[in-house]
């Protein structure tokens, strides 16, 4: 088998004032290609794991290594490449947007900052280019996001993503505050950049049926600590954790009689 893309290795994070520590001996890996979905409950460390993986936030000990090059110790230089090789979309696609900037700024600023197609005309056309390849059009560039609805809005904090051609991405709940219907969109457009750029994802979600949708294994995170980590199908049909059990049994069934069988079975 071949090295996995992203390893992390017994990473530890705490805050001041913190009983617990919020990521707590935390391993896993994350092969070329493929999806790993992270999920928990709120509070239970998984945007804190992205950030340290990201290097965004830095982790009081353990290892990230991206394909072999340490992430925790990389500064200047060294970071910001490695940065061009992992990227992040945030949960709040109202937030993660500059209000002041045009779409087409958004999109390319990452190019600037990683001094790829350097002329403001080859820039332009990466950007239409990043636009269509995540459903929207160069009619959009110097819109700015107050125009746009929440799911536009994370295509556009998507097509910012794969600006610098990333290998890895870490998407922290990208599709929680979106209705159903802009979820189904999205997570549909994940699936397909995943087929076409061979990409890599880090997946964080509460939802137990997005992170079965788009993922290939499944960890799940309770307190900081993974307590299972298994092929998405085996934690689904088999889980072993009583937490993973819990987790699961909260999803409620699509079939309302169905639902009402098993809280009648989950309270006999």
């Amino acid at each position: 088998m071949s090295e996995p893309l992203l390893s992390v290795t017994g990473l530890v994070k705490s805050y001041p004032g913190q009983r617990a520590r919020s990521v707590d001996e935390v391993s896993f890996t994350i092969g070329r290609g493929e999806v790993l979905g992270l999920v928990g409950e709120s509070g239970s460390g998984k945007s804190t794991t992205a950030r340290c993986v990201a290097a965004l936030v830095r982790p009081d000990s353990g290892s990230v290594l991206l394909d072999g090059q340490e992430v925790t110790r990389a500064r200047g230089r060294e970071l910001r490449a490695l940065r061009a090789r992992m990227q992040m979309v945030f949960q709040d696609p109202y937030s993660s947007l500059n209000p002041r900037m045009t779409v087409e700024a958004l999109v390319g600023e990452g190019l600037i900052v990683q001094r790829i197609e350097c002329t403001a005309s080859a820039r332009r056309s990466r950007v239409i280019e990043l636009l269509e390849l995540v459903g929207l059009s160069a009619d959009h560039l110097g819109r700015y996001p107050r125009s746009f609805s929440g799911g536009q809005r994370q295509r556009i904090a998507i097509a910012r993503a794969l600006a610098v051609s990333p290998e890895l991405l870490i998407c922290d709940e990208p599709v929680s505050s979106l209705d159903v219907s802009m979820q189904a969109q999205v997570l549909n457009l994940f699936r397909d950049l995943r087929e076409r750029l061979g990409l890599s994802m880090l997946f964080i979600a509460h939802d137990l049926a997005v992170v079965r949708y788009i993922c290939d294994r499944v960890a799940v995170m309770e307190h900081g600590r993974i307590v299972e980590l298994g092929h998405r199908d085996q934690v689904y049909a088999a889980p072993v954790h009583p937490y993973t059990r819990a987790l699961l049994d909260a999803v409620p069934l699509p079939d309302p009689r169905a639902e009402r069988a098993r809280r009648a079975a989950q309270s006999a």
